[in-house]
Formats: C-alpha cells, structure tokens, sequence
C-alpha cells in the first residue's frame, strides 16, 4: 500500500506550536490566547498547559526554539558542498539573509510590533542566537579556522547577517551570492587558516 501524499501524523506538541505560528500570522502575537492556540489545534486547552506548564509564555518559547533549531538545521543542509571559508561565509550569509526576508511570521510581527521583535532579534535574543549558531556552524567554520578564531567569527556573522537583514545596505545585498562574495573576499583574505 502506498503512502505518498500521507502527511505524517504530527504529534500533539508539534499541532501546538503550529497553530501558533498560524495564529500568531492571523492575528499578532499580542492577541492570540489560549483558546485560540485550542481550537486552531485540536489540542484541549488543559492539554496545552500540560504540555507547557507556564501558559502561553512557555509556548512562545517553545516555537521559538523551535524556529531557530529550524532555521540552523536548514543551513547545515544547505552547507554541503563548501570548500573554503569564503564559499561558507557566503553561504551562511546568502541562506541566512534569503530566510529571515521569507519568514512571513517574523515579516508580520516586524510590521506590527517592531521594537519588540527588533529586541528579540537583538538585545534579549541575539545570545541564544549565537549559542545556536555556534552549536551547528562551528563544526563547519572549524575546518578553515582556529576553535577560538571560530567562535569569533560565528559572533561576527550572526551579528552582521542580523544587522543586515533590519537594516540593509545600499552597497551590498547579502543575500545575493555574487554581491555576498565580493563583500567578504577581502576579509576573508585575511584570515588565518587552520594548518596556517
């Protein structure tokens, strides 16, 4: 029997948090309440606070970890075929910039509520963005450079693809890989290799 076009059952955890990144969509994240997340769901409202004891802070947390483990796994695969530290400077830079410009959620929430989302991206989250971010990237970046030279660099870049994407360039488009690319030989030209 075939199975093709069967969406795999989602488990109870997953239909919550997805039915709040629809709600959050639909009507903002200030407005969505519990009740919402429920009936979007399927998932009893006393379910839901077992699953995330703490209410509906709990739950934005969780979607957002979710989110960023997401978002990094995502750019792991994308890192498959990087041969230098340029080609996974550009890389990170081009799916990273290309990803955050696509999330309508984070779109939605930037138009609506911006100094919260702005201190989200930055102030209050850009640390654990960084732990993420070093967690899947330094494997990578270690192949090309120094661990402690590594950890600096994974700093550098989710601060300045950040930076980028609130604030972007007229003289670069980071999410363009010819413009990525020409942007970062220089710096990358100054780097000191692993076995250098």
């Amino acid at each position: 029997m075939s199975t093709s076009g069967v969406t795999p059952r989602r488990s109870p955890d997953d239909r919550v948090l997805d039915a709040l990144h629809d709600c959050i969509l639909r009507w903002g994240i200030d407005k969505v309440t519990i009740d919402d997340i429920a009936e979007s769901s399927g998932v009893s409202r006393a379910s839901i606070y077992r699953m995330f004891p703490g209410g509906k802070d709990v739950i934005f947390e969780a979607l957002r970890v979710r989110n960023l483990n997401e978002f990094f796994e995502g750019m792991r695969v994308s890192m498959r075929d990087v041969e230098s530290l340029l080609d996974l400077v550009v890389q990170v830079s081009v799916y990273s910039i290309n990803e955050l410009r696509r999330d309508e959620q984070l779109l939605n929430m930037l138009a609506t509520e911006e100094t919260r989302i702005i201190g989200e991206l930055t102030v209050h989250g850009l640390p654990r963005t960084i732990r993420v971010a070093s967690s899947y990237l330094l494997p990578f970046v270690t192949e090309f450079l120094p661990r402690e030279a590594g950890e600096r660099f994974v700093d550098l870049m989710a601060r300045l693809v950040i930076s980028h994407f609130l604030a972007p360039s007229p003289l670069v488009d980071l999410g363009d890989p010819e413009s990525a690319r020409g942007f970062f030989a220089p710096f990358v030209a100054f780097a000191t290799p692993v076995n250098g």
